[in-house]
């Protein structure tokens, strides 16, 4: 079967999100969509700056301040125009006004037109298989959340009992 690791148990997979931009909100979404179509078991722990990930209302953008290896190659205009590439340092780009705006744009409409969900329907996607969702309850009391902030099916926990369901991973992912 699948969904199991040989030994007649499933897969499980343990994931860290420790990040909130558009960008870093979709690899924990696809790996846990992907491993619970395979029939594993998935949690995802959501920490520090990713714990937003779970909010009622999903707002990540794209920060290039935050990503030094950010392309500049991105969809400007007509399509011959989009071969150019445009090298904008990267410090230039944070003081752009308005360019995290237009990037989250640029981004999500490249993934549109790809055919990639968005990342609200990924995590959409991770709630219809059981995936666990969980957010820090230390980053939660840090920052100021409440468990009404986030969707109904997120639960929380600490490190520890976050731990605990890794401990019995397949794999285990920091994102």
């Amino acid at each position: 079967m699948a969904g199991e690791n040989g030994n007649g148990k499933p897969h499980k997979l343990a994931l860290i999100a420790s990040r909130g931009t558009l960008d870093w909100a979709y690899p924990p979404f696809i790996l846990a969509s992907a491993a619970a179509a395979m029939d594993w078991d998935v949690a995802i722990f959501f920490t520090f700056y990713g714990l937003p990930l779970l909010k009622k209302d999903l707002k990540a953008t794209v920060t290039p301040l935050g990503n030094p290896a950010m392309p500049m190659k991105m969809p400007f205009g007509s399509e011959s125009f989009q071969k150019i590439n445009w090298p904008i340092p990267n410090l230039l780009m944070g003081n752009i006004p308005g360019f995290e705006s237009m990037a989250t744009g640029l981004m999500k409409k490249m993934f549109k037109n790809k055919g990639v969900a968005t990342v609200a329907e990924l995590r959409e996607a991770c709630v219809d298989m059981d995936v666990q969702l969980i957010g820090c309850q230390m980053t939660m009391d840090v920052f100021g959340f409440e468990k009404e902030d986030f969707i109904e099916e997120a639960e929380v926990g600490g490190a520890a009992s976050f731990l605990s369901y890794a401990a019995d991973a397949s794999i285990s992912l920091f994102i």
